[in-house]
């Protein structure tokens, strides 16, 4: 058994044509093609940062009683 790796393209018609030469001796073979995409180039889009909408807020007084406070308005 021996393992081919090769790049090529599929034409505008879709067919992919194969030419490769083997070591191998005349006779029967089995082909197996696993076809995998390739990856364009192009950059990753990153995601959007939102560490300078981020931080801390500074409480003054008790943020538990608030918010007994702002549940008990409901």
């Amino acid at each position: 058994m021996k393992v081919l790796k090769l790049a090529t393209v599929i034409d505008a018609s879709g067919n992919l044509h194969l030419n490769i030469p083997t070591e191998l001796s005349a006779g029967n073979v089995d082909v197996v093609i696993v076809l995998n995409p390739s990856i364009p180039d192009t950059p990753q889009k990153k995601p959007y940062d939102f560490s300078d909408l981020a931080g801390r807020l500074n409480w003054q007084g008790d943020a538990v009683a608030m918010q007994r406070m702002l549940r008990d308005e409901w």
